[in-house]
């Protein structure tokens, strides 16, 4: 199956309990019209990142998450190479979590900041 990950180059490079860092290139996919970083791109990006994160601290097989809600401030452009997205978890609760995902260039020059609530969703186990 092929998702949005496979569809923007998204790659995810390192997870923690404490951490994720995903990496994205900027490619035709990840602009808009106008050559930059389109920030739904970032935006994927870091919603990636905090739904991976949470994931590996949930109990995998009785829970899954969702992207709750998401903001972003986008910085500055970005017109060629690659952007990587770092996480922390800020709130590590049992129905929530909420994360801080900065997005930089290769100069860790900040690209984009984003905060995510995800909700932990508990699987229906019926049958």
């Amino acid at each position: 199956m092929k998702t949005i990950l496979d569809a923007l180059g998204i790659e995810i490079v390192e997870v923690s309990n404490d951490k994720v860092v995903a990496t994205m290139p900027v490619h035709d996919a990840t602009k808009q019209p106008f050559g930059q970083l389109h920030g739904g791109a970032s935006v994927v990006l870091a919603e990636t990142v905090a739904s991976v994160g949470s994931w590996n601290l949930l109990d995998m097989e009785n829970e899954y998450v969702v992207g709750l809600e998401i903001n972003a401030n986008h910085i500055r452009g970005k017109s060629e190479g690659t952007v990587k997205a770092t996480g922390f978890p800020i709130h590590k609760g049992k129905k929530t979590m909420v994360w801080e995902i900065k997005i930089t260039d290769e100069n860790d020059k900040l690209i984009c900041i984003s905060r995510c609530t995800v909700a932990i969703i508990k699987k229906n186990k019926a049958k």
